[in-house]
């Protein structure tokens, strides 16, 4: 935007204060060539003002400043929800779940999948938290329950001669917080096939991942090629001691039972005639270390959440 530096509109612009609105009118004109901003879409143009209009003032200061990415904590960011959504990092979180969903939709109804809606007010079923419930108006003394997940629905949907369902289906779970879960309400991909085999199943599954995370992970990631590795949960267990390992750590644990069966050992003798497992770690280029290498790695693993 352009305007004189000598005129009345210049004065009041100069005026203004960050979140103030105002209302310019102008005429769209073409930039002189040294002007020009190769930069922006709009850059060979620019807008010469007319005229303004100061409509809103912002009196206060902001208790979120919106252009700023400073972390004022979760309580004031919530509190001021409407400031906080308005921070760039928050738009982009925002356009970025939009396209995701966008492109899931686009995936599944290219694999035949039909996006249906279940029902929000229902009855209880046996899942995996306590419901929410929410009293009728019309039933005295009844109460409706919010779906936790649309096992039931979705299941007579197949019933009724619909192979392939999805949904990205609200989800209400009166349990407590986890960190890849907000608590009381999510949202998931939900998903049924009829006649489907668990090969169909993970394969579904894995392409969609795949695909979702090669189209947003951004430059300076990279997604491990199809076929993801799979594991039975004996083999979880027994490689990595729990069902949901994270595969980045080279580190797997080793059987070495028989090693210590009549070595002498009565710790460990007396567990395996009890029926336990004896496990190591392969830890590379450790000969030689020193006593207290090790010992710090005790105070480490404690520090880390070990309970001893």
């Amino acid at each position: 935007m352009c305007v004189d530096n000598s005129s009345t509109i210049f004065e009041n612009l100069s005026k203004i204060k960050n979140e103030d609105v105002i209302k310019i009118t102008g005429e769209i004109t073409e930039r002189t060539p040294e002007t020009v901003n190769s930069n922006l879409e709009s850059g060979e143009v620019e807008l010469q003002i007319n005229s303004f209009e100061h409509l809103s003032h912002c009196t206060n200061a902001l208790p979120l400043e919106v252009n700023s990415e400073n972390d004022y904590g979760e309580e004031v960011r919530l509190k001021y929800r409407y400031l906080d959504l308005r921070r760039e990092k928050m738009q982009k979180n925002i356009k970025l779940r939009h396209s995701v969903i966008n492109f899931v939709r686009e995936f599944m109804n290219s694999e035949g999948f039909m996006e249906l809606s279940t029902p929000i007010l229902t009855a209880p079923s046996p899942e995996g938290a306590r419901d929410y419930l929410v009293p009728s108006r019309i039933h005295k003394g009844s109460f409706y329950a919010l779906p936790q997940a649309p096992q039931q629905f979705k299941q007579l949907y197949i019933a009724s001669g619909i192979d392939k369902y999805f949904q990205i289906a609200p989800c209400f779970r009166d349990e407590d917080s986890r960190a890849d879960r907000s608590p009381g309400e999510f949202y998931q991909i939900d998903m049924e096939m009829s006649f489907a085999t668990q090969e169909d199943v993970l394969d579904i599954i894995s392409r969609l991942l795949f695909e979702v995370f090669d189209k947003f992970k951004g430059k300076q990631k990279s997604v491990n090629n199809l076929p993801f590795p799979t594991f039975t949960f004996k083999e979880s267990m027994e490689q990595f001691g729990c069902d949901k390992p994270d595969l980045r750590n080279p580190l797997r644990l080793k059987n070495v039972t028989e090693f210590f069966k009549g070595s002498g050992l009565q710790i460990f003798e007396k567990l395996i005639e009890k029926g336990a497992i004896v496990n190591c770690i392969e830890a590379s280029k450790s000969q030689g270390k020193p006593r207290s290498f090790y010992d710090n790695l005790n105070k480490w693993a404690i520090d880390q959440g070990k309970k001893d």
